[in-house]
């Protein structure tokens, strides 16, 4: 009875380990960015990175473009929260290196994208940091939600033209993923066998 017992709680923690996927991540890089209070939309930003693979000098892997809802709270230069309503994020590959190619990831983001402000280095430069959750659909077929950072610098002078800033770079990981229905059935059958073994050998007793 002891031996199953053990059995079972193995089960129980090799679950979560079996049923979520690995780590996954993207890296981009350069761009623009317009800002207005009805929201944030990149431009030109290059795919850089892609779980593992690198886009070799002067060459990108593809690319990366986001949009966020309008502005809910604070201020374009003082940092505020945006709305994930209307929201995308899309990223596309170019298949040369490994990587995909088409549509990699399919989403929009998730709850509040908060707008940042991480340092102010000069008198005309404003560095915020874009952070939020996105969800979607990869390549795959399996759905994941994860955090992306966009880091961008804005310029007032040249923002009160053009509403333009410079997208510097970012990173999106996604540490894990909704379960596969087959792992899972495979799981609970397992766990109904176990159990089922473990009343018999009680009414044994």
């Amino acid at each position: 009875m002891r031996k199953i017992a053990v059995v079972l709680g193995l089960c129980t923690l090799l679950l979560p380990v079996a049923a979520w996927a690995d780590a996954i991540d993207f890296g981009n890089n350069f761009g623009t960015v317009s800002i207005t209070s009805a929201g944030i939309v990149s431009a030109g930003a290059e795919l850089v990175g892609f779980n593992g693979i690198s886009a070799p000098r002067g060459h990108s892997l593809g690319s990366v473009s986001f949009s966020t809802g309008a502005l809910t709270s604070g201020s374009i230069f003082g940092g505020g929260t945006f709305s994930s309503q209307g929201s995308s994020f899309i990223v596309t590959g170019v298949g040369k290196y490994g990587q995909p190619k088409g549509i990699i990831f399919d989403a929009t983001f998730v709850g509040p994208i908060h707008w940042v402000l991480v340092s102010q280095p000069g008198k005309f430069d404003y560095v915020f940091r874009l952070s939020g959750v996105v969800e979607g659909t990869l390549y795959t077929g399996r759905v994941v939600s994860g955090i992306t950072h966009q880091t961008i610098t804005v310029h007032p002078n040249q923002w009160s033209q053009d509403h333009l800033g410079s997208l510097g770079g970012g990173k999106t990981t996604f540490g894990v993923a909704t379960p596969e229905p087959g792992t899972l059935g495979l799981f609970g059958a397992g766990l109904i066998v176990l159990a089922g073994a473990a009343r018999r050998k009680l009414e044994k007793l």
